[in-house]
């Protein structure tokens, strides 16, 4: 196996990694407010996944993006990873990564300060996270090579149609009857 091939499949296996962690972490966290899995276990167990994923993703993100700039083959630069659509192709499915991970962190961030910030601020800084997830699910749309397959295919769109039902639920009827 070539380094470019290395470093592609590093960054496929990380990127999807990534993306199975804020999936977790979304659907726990929402599942605390709507009550919808009180059955898997106490608000405690959920409350570990939910923050376990949520630390998990950033390493993943990291190996993601750092795979990515040493693959000759994605010619991904390092102001790419900065500044949205710059790419030369693959303009909108890069810089929406770009954008994704730059909420993620900041989402990441404000958690860890959350008993040092106002809590409504907080709370309307960590529902950007949605907004992130949203972004990062038409990033791996645009310019995941793994879409193509029909297993990562269903559980991604499954898992996206999974969190705008629990949105939706949570919008509409706030929590849950048990």
């Amino acid at each position: 196996m070539n380094l470019d091939l290395f470093f592609w499949e590093l960054a496929r296996v990380s990127g999807l990694s990534a993306f199975a962690a804020v999936s977790v972490s979304l659907l726990t966290g929402l599942s605390l407010r709507t009550g919808v899995l009180d059955w898997v276990g106490s608000n405690r167990v959920l409350r570990s996944v939910h923050e376990y994923t949520t630390v998990l993703w950033v390493p993943l993100g990291g190996v993601h993006i750092v795979a990515l700039l040493f693959d000759q083959t994605a010619r991904v630069r390092p102001e790419d990873v900065v500044v949205p659509f710059l790419m030369p192709y693959g303009t909108v499915a890069v810089g929406l990564g770009t954008i994704t991970f730059d909420v993620f962190v900041l989402v990441a961030v404000t958690g860890l300060l959350k008993r040092r910030m106002n809590s409504r601020a907080w709370l309307w800084i960590h529902r950007l996270s949605y907004f992130a997830f949203g972004l990062v699910f038409v990033h791996g749309v645009l310019g995941g090579s793994d879409f193509g397959d029909p297993f990562i295919s269903a559980l991604t769109w499954s898992t996206a149609g999974l969190l705008a039902l629990l949105s939706a639920a949570r919008l509409l009827w706030g929590r849950l009857p048990a």
